[in-house]
């Protein structure tokens, strides 16, 4: 039995900021994951170029039951200082758009950032440790892996959520967290793609591989700009940045509201090319076979400037109006991240410490806190993290 002051349970984007922190106060750190390296999520988000953070991160950007809690963390550690952190070991970053932020040596160099800083303060690790049992002490917890023990006064879940699978991720840190009697919501998949009904199906299988700029309305959901961003078509629905940020508002039976052009009105496209056959107007602004198919289904010929009213009309509310609705999500084995979580009114917003439980910590993505996609999770990895461990 190895006695040490902080175990945190996960070697994940907010555990190493956790664990970095936590030695730097002079604590006895030890990290512990199942997987054989730290920071494995890290290393292929953004297909390994790592968002690492955002321009422009605001407490609206995140999904959460309190949409106030995440405010202290962001404001305790913004993107700025994980910024500066990155500059410090000599890893630069590049803004693409949306205000998002890259890594240019690519994800390696950042997990190698957080690693050195780690060690450097003296953490040790427990890594390809399956994690058997937890349970508290009179005095801390005591955690029970495959071949060690440890004992602590500070125990924090960075586990993350039950998204991507394939990679490792579970739904051990919800159940832990039910075990000390904390509330939690079911986790649901967010930033997904999105499956078409029945009577779009056809329409997307014939338009795969289709991408083009969009404005995406979730109904019932407070996103008074939209979702402005590229939207893919797939064979069985959807996909694309704004599929994805569309997904963590997107409920059963309600209507995805897609402006196909919104930087351009519809009606100045058919006023440019009046004697043109309708189709090839529309191709002028929209992919050519998106815009041939929607003649087709709504039966919309002719000349574009001697279309009747009604035609007209209606042309315009499909274009700027067009209804998709969604039979389901693919499911968490292609989420990027968890919905739902670890309810946050039990955790404290300043410190991350369980309000019931003294001595116990959650972090990261197992909290009830999905960010939007561009960087917005990591940031919340990293400043959960950081706040953590100012007081684990």
């Amino acid at each position: 039995m190895t006695h040490c002051d902080v175990v945190v349970l996960g070697a994940g984007a907010s555990g190493l900021v956790c664990a970095a922190q936590c030695a730097k106060r002079g604590r006895r750190v030890v990290v512990v994951d199942h997987a054989d390296r730290p920071g494995r999520k890290v290393r292929i988000s953004g297909g390994g170029r790592c968002n690492v953070t955002n321009r422009r991160v605001r407490a609206e950007d995140y999904v959460c039951a309190n949409r106030h809690f995440v405010k202290s963390a962001l404001a305790q550690y913004p993107p700025e200082r994980f910024l500066a952190f990155l500059a410090a070991h000599g890893v630069e970053t590049v803004e693409a758009d949306h205000g998002r932020l890259f890594c240019v040596p690519g994800a390696a160099a950042v997990v190698a950032a957080l690693q050195r800083e780690a060690e450097e303060a003296g953490v040790s690790w427990a890594l390809g440790e399956p994690i058997r049992e937890v349970s508290a002490t009179a005095n801390g917890f005591q955690v029970h892996c495959r071949t060690r023990a440890y004992v602590s006064r500070s125990l924090v879940v960075a586990t993350g959520g039950p998204a991507w699978p394939r990679i490792g991720a579970t739904d051990f840190g919800l159940r832990l967290a039910e075990q000390f009697g904390l509330r939690v919501f079911p986790a649901r998949p967010g930033l997904v793609p999105l499956r078409a009904s029945e009577n779009l199906v056809a329409f997307c299988r014939d338009l795969t591989g289709i991408s083009l700029p969009v404005r995406v309305i979730v109904e019932g959901a407070r996103i008074p700009d939209g979702i402005e961003d590229a939207l893919l078509i797939t064979h069985r629905g959807i996909s694309g940045p704004a599929t994805l940020d569309a997904s963590l508002y997107w409920r059963p039976g309600r209507h995805l509201i897609i402006d196909l052009l919104p930087e351009r009105r519809i009606g100045e496209v058919l006023e440019q090319a009046p004697r043109r056959e309708v189709h090839n107007a529309l191709a002028a602004a929209l992919p050519a076979r998106l815009a041939e198919l929607l003649c087709r289904y709504h039966g919309w010929s002719g000349q574009a400037g001697s279309l009747p009213k009604k035609q007209r009309l209606a042309l315009e509310r499909v274009v700027h109006g067009f209804a998709f609705l969604p039979s389901g999500t693919e499911g968490l084995d292609k989420a990027e991240a968890t919905l739902g979580g670890v309810d946050t009114d039990g955790v404290s917003s300043k410190t991350m410490e369980a309000k019931a439980v003294p001595g116990l910590f959650f972090t990261g993505e197992v909290l009830d806190v999905t960010g939007r996609l561009g960087g917005y999770n990591l940031q919340w990895a990293w400043s959960s993290g950081f706040v953590a461990g100012q007081r684990a």
